[in-house]
């Protein structure tokens, strides 16, 4: 079998992958449109000097280099389900990367929420991870409920906790 990701064990296989939400990269969207609008004030204050062209395309230059390193931290930050673990992968700009392995088996309950309307509007919450070592939070997730009803059954049939999160199946 393939390696799918850095660090895969040869019995593993993926189940699940998502990121973060785009609204995570809010930032990086200020970043791009406020070197922008302030370099483009001379073209509209002094619109007879053609140079004034060339400042607005500098701020808004700058402003996509400012986004680009934005935009690197949410796409290589990633969270992966496999049969034995859950992975998340957190790159912040261009060189710090950190990653943290929690075993299925170590999970105990998993809860999500949707904080505020432009959470909800956007479509964005987070998700907690409790395990026996302290929690793990996936913050800014696109779509958290569907995201929280696919680690359930992750969770149920890989796990060794049958009532993680609640999810418990009625005897009789």
């Amino acid at each position: 079998m393939a390696e799918q990701f850095e660090g895969q064990h040869d019995d593993e296989s993926v189940l699940l992958t998502f990121r973060r939400h785009p609204i995570a990269m809010r930032k990086g969207f200020y970043a791009l449109l406020i070197p922008f609008l302030i370099a483009s004030l001379p073209v509209f204050m002094w619109p007879e000097n053609f140079n004034n062209v060339f400042i607005a395309f500098g701020g808004l230059g700058i402003g996509i280099v400012i986004f680009f390193y934005h935009w690197i931290g949410w796409y290589f930050s990633v969270f992966i389900v496999t049969n034995q673990r859950l992975r998340q992968i957190t790159q912040k700009g261009f060189f710090n990367r950190s990653v943290i392995d929690v075993g299925i088996s170590k999970i105990q309950n998993i809860s999500y929420n949707v904080p505020g309307f432009s959470a909800a509007t956007f479509g964005f919450g987070n998700i907690v991870v409790q395990t026996y070592v302290g929690d793990m939070y996936l913050d800014k997730i696109h779509h958290p409920s569907k995201i929280f009803d696919n680690l359930l059954k992750v969770l149920k049939e890989y796990g060794s906790n049958e009532d993680v999160g609640g999810y418990e199946e009625a005897t009789q």
